[in-house]
């Protein structure tokens, strides 16, 4: 179902929040909202789904112009935000190292999924709120980091998990031996060079032609890349279940600090509100357009795998020491002194994550569960200010 069709039954479902939250100001104000994606595609969606939720929220009193893949691209975001060339956007937190090294080191641990109970279909579900609740309300290092950024996060989104689109069966460790697989972040590429393979650092969007090609043998994406960059006409195997992980590093809606301090506590709370209802909405349809691409991949003629035992294995000890190497590196490289602390600290909030959306069916019961659970408990008289 579309975004913008869900979005009806999520604002009757919370639409009396705007009772709860208070009242609002004299004056209406349009909000710029930048984002990377284009034009009808999830991204892009979700956010006119959230515009239209804010506005609901607010009475009208706020609104919100969506500029899909125009005022800045997603290189740009971060940056262009600070400076005030838009009042919020979709930040991608990798993009900026050394920007955002104590919240980088939060995304990097998402293959921690891998080592819980949790559904494919909930892994990246499990990760928004996990992810939300630790800088919200547990990570003062990474609040910081956003100021000196003249930045708020408002909340997190996160792709489903991450598998091996391939152009040929590839397995087992025998199998992946020498292949050059496409890495999406560091800690895939650590993965890439753990069980024998070669790490390849290039966009997903060029990986249509190194696929095609055989400069490259596999990517480490999510399914749904099937569908958006067209992987499923070069792409024969799929291996699903490995590396796994998610792709969590986003600020969905992240806001220019002194837009955020001039708004009234009233209409920061239904933006955080809002915020919620457009993380559930972009996270569940990545969800459910990776399950769909893999129900069609047959229908396609690609392959779809479950890994060998040796690979599964492998890969399960690779996650759990490479949280010692994220430590150690996020130490050295970005003077993050309590790595090891942050990443013991995050566990059980992802495992308690784990448990709370694992009989979620929608994306109206998420976006509640978020605000419930994490979002609503932000102090807006403090936070961002």
């Amino acid at each position: 179902m579309a975004p913008r069709a869900l979005l009806q039954r999520i604002v009757i479902a919370t639409v009396f929040m705007v009772g709860v939250l208070g009242g609002t100001s004299a004056s209406a104000r349009t909000i710029s909202y930048a984002t990377g994606y284009p034009p009808n595609s999830i991204g892009s969606d979700s956010a006119l789904a959230y515009a239209d939720a804010l506005k609901e929220l607010s009475g009208g009193d706020l609104s919100v112009k969506v500029f899909p893949m125009s005022l800045l691209s997603f290189s740009e975001a971060s940056p262009g935000i600070r400076d005030g060339m838009a009042d919020s956007g979709f930040v991608l937190f990798s993009y900026f190292p050394s920007e955002f090294p104590n919240t980088n080191l939060i995304a990097e641990l998402t293959m921690l999924l891998e080592l819980d109970d949790v559904a494919p279909s909930h892994a990246g579900l499990a990760y928004v709120g996990a992810m939300s609740e630790y800088l919200f309300h547990h990570c003062p290092e990474c609040v910081e980091e956003f100021a000196a950024q003249n930045q708020v996060f408002t909340g997190a989104s996160a792709s489903a998990p991450y598998m091996m689109l391939c152009n040929k069966e590839v397995t087992s460790l025998a199998d992946i031996k020498g292949k050059r697989l496409r890495s999406a972040g560091p800690q895939w590429a650590r993965w890439a060079q753990a069980v024998g393979g070669t790490p390849v650092t290039i966009s997903v969007s060029d990986a249509y032609e190194a696929l095609n090609q055989g400069v490259l043998d596999c990517s480490i994406s999510s399914s749904v890349d099937l569908d958006i960059f067209r992987l499923s006409e070069v792409v024969s195997d799929v291996t699903a279940g490995v590396p796994g992980g998610v792709f969590g590093g986003t600020g969905v809606n992240n806001f220019n600090r002194k837009v955020w301090q001039g708004l009234s506590e009233a209409q920061r709370e239904q933006v955080l509100r809002a915020s919620a209802t457009f993380g559930a909405i972009i996270s569940w349809d990545y969800q459910v357009g990776a399950a769909r691409e893999l129900e069609a991949a047959p229908k396609q003629e690609i392959k779809v795998h479950e890994p060998a035992g040796d690979l599964q294995q492998e890969s399960h000890r690779f996650i759990v020491e490479d949280m010692k190497t994220i430590a150690r590196n996020y130490q050295s490289r970005s003077g993050v002194d309590n790595a090891e602390q942050s990443i013991k600290a995050f566990q059980p909030i992802l495992s308690k994550w784990v448990k709370l959306v694992k009989e979620v069916s929608n994306p109206e019961e998420l976006a509640e569960i978020y605000w419930r659970e994490t979002y609503s408990k932000v102090d807006v008289s403090e936070y961002g200010l």
